[in-house]
């Protein structure tokens, strides 16, 4: 068998000073002398036919030839970590950490007797949830931040079960004067200021839904939307999972759109990767699919 000539530990350099666009950053980004760096670097460029990075200024660019090999390199070093990764969930019993990502969209309150029944079968695991929006809820699991994700879309790659439906719906309080008619058209509807949730992802801004209001505030979660929209401040669009013990003591009001106005939208139930989920990650996912679709 021929043994590669070049190591792990070169690919690594050469990515962190593309990744980081620059030795000192990416010297710093993997802990190492700027010199070693350098080195690694230098002896991959000698080792290859073509050189993959040449120096342009005091920034180090690309070359044709190493754009093709940045991908392929990018690819060897995720699948060394994923086999350490897979070696490290053999040698566990079961996880110290699950964690899960869960859309806004859906009340934590819901997932009280999954994560009760989880916590008597493993009760040494902790459990971290991140409360996500948006395009951060697709963020959580493309970045393998979460090993579960409760999300609206499934990104191309990975599979996910639908486990809910939200439907979504236009309150107010009940002293707003857009209530001073029986119902409002789209067009009156964007006079008054509207309440939008803010996308907790940090690299892709993402809108959805009704968003024509002349005038808009923006918050972090649902829970302030309605503080804000019983304060009379606002309307928004909401969950009816959301709002729905308020409509029904009075204290939201559900506005009539003329024309109507319908809006559900999907859960999933995802893996990060479920061929490295340990036995503690399993089985939640295994219980919240059984408790959310039941």
């Amino acid at each position: 068998m021929k043994l590669p000539r070049i190591g792990l530990d070169q690919w690594l350099a050469f990515k962190a000073v593309v990744d980081c666009g620059s030795y000192s950053l990416a010297a710093e980004a993997l802990n190492k002398s700027q010199s070693s760096v350098s080195y690694a670097v230098s002896r991959l460029n000698d080792q290859l036919p073509r050189p993959v990075l040449e120096v342009v200024g005091r920034k180090a660019e690309l070359t044709a030839e190493g754009e093709v090999l940045y991908r392929h390199a990018s690819q060897l070093i995720k699948q060394a970590q994923t086999m350490e990764e897979l070696a490290r969930s053999m040698a566990l019993e079961f996880e110290a950490e699950v964690t899960l990502a869960l859309d806004v969209l859906l009340e934590i309150s819901q997932l009280s007797c999954s994560l009760e029944t989880f916590s008597h079968r493993f009760p040494h695991t902790r459990v971290r949830i991140l409360e996500t929006s948006l395009s951060g809820t697709q963020e959580a699991l493309l970045e393998r931040q979460a090993n579960l994700v409760i999300g609206a879309s499934v990104p191309v790659g990975f599979h996910g079960e639908q486990v809910r439906t939200v439907k979504m719906i236009p309150v107010a309080s009940p002293d707003h004067p857009i209530f001073q008619q029986e119902t409002v058209s789209e067009l009156e509807l964007k006079s008054y200021r509207q309440v939008v949730l803010r996308d907790s992802g940090q690299r892709t801004q993402q809108d959805s839904g009704w968003l024509e209001a002349e005038q808009r505030w923006t918050v972090s979660h649902f829970s302030s939307s309605i503080s804000v929209i019983k304060a009379g401040l606002a309307f928004g669009f909401l969950p009816l999972n959301w709002v729905q013990t308020a409509l029904e003591h009075g204290s939201l009001r559900q506005i009539a759109i003329s024309g109507g106005y319908s809006r559900t939208i999907p859960l999933y139930l995802m893996h990060a990767n479920r061929e490295l989920a340990g036995p503690a990650t399993r089985a939640l996912g295994d219980i919240l699919q059984q408790d959310l679709t039941g």
